[in-house]
């Protein structure tokens, strides 16, 4: 049992009153009557998700950070006809698919993100893939669109 003080008066002894899901299921409403005062109040329980850790090429570990994912594709589709949401989403996309990992690498991350903003923009990928792979010249951007609008399927084992 769930041992809840009272925010009125701080009391431990309280009942519940009502349950019902919310935030899409990701977490219980819980309504609350104090046994003290009398008072109503509402309670939410969440599951907690273990923290996402990324290894930086350099060997440094830090938490994910979703905000510093989606900065980097609104920098990348600057000034190109795609939505704020469209590049939220991709990065909740890409944190979802790594969530399963207790520690990601950088590369694992910028592969992911160029995978899903190839099918976004094009210009975006390319910008992004510019950073991430450090181009250091024009050749290395034609190499990139070669690979890019290659049309052929790419050769299956038999």
């Amino acid at each position: 049992m769930v041992q809840v003080r009272c925010p009125w008066c701080s009391t431990l002894d309280d009942r519940v009153v009502d349950s019902r899901l919310a935030e899409d299921g990701a977490a219980i409403r819980r309504r609350r009557e104090c046994a003290a005062c009398g008072r109503r109040y509402t309670t939410y329980e969440r599951l907690e998700q273990a923290p996402l850790w990324v290894t930086k090429r350099g060997g440094d570990r830090e938490p994910f950070d979703r905000s510093k994912l989606v900065a980097g594709v609104q920098s990348a589709a600057k000034n190109r006809p795609v939505e704020l949401e469209a590049l939220t989403s991709l990065a909740q996309e890409v944190e979802d698919s790594l969530r399963g990992l207790a520690e990601v690498s950088s590369q694992q991350i910028g592969v992911a993100v160029l995978e899903r903003l190839q099918s976004l923009d094009e210009v975006a990928y390319l910008r992004f893939a510019s950073v991430y792979k450090g181009f250091a010249d024009a050749g290395d951007f034609e190499r990139e669109v070669g690979l890019l609008t290659k049309t052929t399927e790419p050769k299956r084992k038999a």
